[in-house]
Order: structure tokens, then C-alpha cells, then sequence
């Protein structure tokens, strides 16, 4: 496949809006009940405009087509989307803090053929650029494969919780990096 990786842009989110359930409801099937995957969009699996801002957001892209999107960050929060956040997502300090990886998701006709993983190394590349030493993130069933095979060590397993009572189970990952020579 001939796909190129970019920075996320604001005029993107409409497309990202629509890949995101599209991405979860295939993806993560598997792993989680429908009612889960519908309790987590939005709040959990959604778009986090913060990430897009901050031009810490990529996009994989196909023929004029957003086949993939991931990204890190440098503020505090772990996952889910800006809309419903009230305060300011504070900054992190690269000297004492991890950054944070977050919000991938590949259309399900692009799944397994290399998007994730070149976000992951697009994202662990701007993390060592940023100043940071470490890299976390919160990883769902279906996605943390991806991440172990990259490195990534599991730190603690949880539940989100949701509405009606509902919990997402999510695997807790974290990084050393370092750079490549």
C-alpha cells in the first residue's frame, strides 16, 4: 500500500468522528460486548482536539482517504476525548513525567498491515524529540498486542468506568525509549 502519515489538522475531525465508531465497533469486537463499545464512544473512544492542537495528532492516509489516526501527547491525560473534559489538561514535565500515546484507530479494511505501527514509531520518534525518556499508555484488549510487541510492558490492569454501570476493560503500558543510533 502506498499510504502517507501527516499531522492530523482541525478540517480532519469530521472524518476521525466517523472513523472512530467504525474502527471500534469491527476492532474491538471481539474483545468487548456492544453495549461496552457504544458506553465508550465518545467518552473513552472519541476525539481529543487537544492532541490535533498541540500537532501531536497523525493521520494515515490513503489516495485522499484517513485510513488510520494516533497519536501522543504531553499533557496528563491517559485517554478519551476533550469533550467532555472541564478543566485544562495541564502540561507534563519530560524530566519526571512519561508522555502519553493516544487514540489510535485504523479502518477495519486497513487493519494488520503496518498503520498502527508506524504511528507508534512516528509518535515514540516526537516523544524522544519533546524531551521525554518514557512513553505510557492505556491500551484495549484488542490493541495491546500491538503494543507488547513494540515494547511495551503491562503496568496495571483495570476497568473504566462507564455509564449504566458498565466497566471497559483496559491494560495500563509503559516504554523506556531510547534513541536510535
Amino acid at each position: 500500500m502506498n499510504w502517507t502519515l501527516r499531522l492530523a489538522r482541525e478540517d480532519d475531525i469530521p472524518v476521525i468522528e466517523k472513523l472512530i465508531p467504525l474502527s471500534v465497533r469491527s476492532l474491538q469486537a471481539a474483545y468487548y460486548s456492544p453495549a461496552q463499545m457504544e458506553a465508550a464512544l465518545g467518552p473513552v473512544f472519541g476525539v481529543d482536539r487537544q492532541l490535533i492542537l498541540d500537532g501531536t495528532y497523525f493521520a494515515a492516509e490513503l489516495r485522499g482517504q484517513i485510513i488510520g489516526c494516533g497519536g501522543w501527547s504531553k499533557r496528563r491525560s491517559l485517554f478519551g476525548s476533550s469533550a467532555g473534559r472541564e478543566e485544562e489538561d495541564g502540561q507534563l514535565d519530560p524530566a519526571r513525567d512519561p508522555a502519553r500515546i493516544r487514540a489510535f484507530f485504523v479502518h477495519p479494511d486497513f487493519a494488520r498491515q503496518g498503520i498502527g505501527r508506524a504511528i507508534l514509531a512516528a509518535c515514540e520518534t516526537a516523544i524522544l524529540a519533546a524531551g521525554f525518556h518514557k512513553a505510557e499508555l492505556v491500551a484495549t484488549l484488542a490493541g495491546e498486542p500491538l503494543y507488547a510487541a513494540s515494547g511495551y510492558v503491562a503496568v496495571e490492569r483495570y476497568e473504566i468506568h462507564m455509564s449504566g454501570g458498565l466497566g471497559l476493560p483496559v491494560v495500563r503500558m509503559s516504554k523506556q525509549l531510547k534513541k536510535s543510533n
